[in-house]
Order: C-alpha cells, then structure tokens, then sequence
C-alpha cells in the first residue's frame, strides 16, 4: 500500500491510499480519484516527505488504509458505524455532510443493486431517476470501464445535529 498526498485543481489537499503506484495511475486516468472538498477529477499527486524510520526504533506497524476513492460508491459499513454526536467540524466534514444529505434527499437508494440498476438506467438513455447505493471495486470499474456515469461517493457516519 502506497500514501500519496494529493492536490485538486482547486488547490485542495488531501490524502489517499493505493495498493501501488500504478493502481493510482489507473484510477486518476479513469476519473476516479475525486477531490473530498469539491469533487474534481483533475487530481496531482502533491510534494511529500517519505516516511523514514528511525534505526534505534522497531518501525511502528501501518495504520490501516482508508478504502480508496474508486472501492466502493457507498460502503455498506458507514451503515454499521456508531452516529457521532459532534457537528462537522472541518470544511471537508461539512461539505460531504451537505452532499449525504442531498443524495439521500433527491436519490433512490437502491442497495447492493447499484450497478444492475444504473446500467438498466444509462440503457434506457438516462432516465430521469438518480439512485445510490453499494457496489464492489469490480462492478465500480465494469461500470466506469463501459461509460455509465457513476461517481464514489465520501461517506461519514450520520451524526446527530
């Protein structure tokens, strides 16, 4: 696994994993390495440091990635995450709160039947019903790999305002 710090066209920073360097590639060349703060596809890999590990030390053990932008366009475990009692507390928190609230408003969420129903949608030429819902990182890519519309989308656990 692979940390790279990346940076929007817009100017926003932020982090993402990948297994390697080349899944990277692949991702950001399919558009799906979308910035958390405002959604653009436009996406630089950002000067870092690398991480050195001190010789008087044992290296600490990873932390465990976060899923990729292009595993999931919802992922079922948000589901299963406790609702956090605090308000969002950061201008990216805000915003992916702001776009939850307004896919679960103006979506049909149809579950694990994502990619079935947005291929029968872009079949019949784009009917006017937008869905969400789960899809595996094979169907993401099946999807994206056949030019049916579809975007990851940046879930937080609910939260109770």
């Amino acid at each position: 696994m692979i940390r790279y710090a990346l940076r929007c066209e817009g100017g926003h920073a932020f982090e993402a994993w990948f297994r390697d360097s080349a899944a990277f590639d692949a991702q950001r060349a399919a558009g799906l390495v979308a910035c958390a703060v405002c959604g653009a596809t436009e996406v630089e890999k950002a000067p870092m440091a690398p991480a050195v590990a001190n010789r008087a030390e044992p290296p600490a053990p990873p932390a465990p990635p976060s899923p990729a932008p292009a595993q999931s366009a919802a992922p079922a475990s948000a589901a299963a995450l406790p609702a956090l009692s605090a308000p969002p507390d950061s201008p990216a928190a805000r915003a992916m709160a702001a776009l939850r609230a307004h896919v679960e408003a103006t979506a049909d969420y149809v579950g694990p039947r994502f990619a079935t129903e947005a291929r029968r949608i872009h079949a019949e030429g784009g009917a006017a019903r937008s869905v969400w819902g789960e899809a595996t990182p094979a169907e993401a890519r099946a999807l994206a790999e056949d030019g049916v519309p579809v975007a990851p989308l940046p879930w937080l656990p609910k939260r109770d305002d």
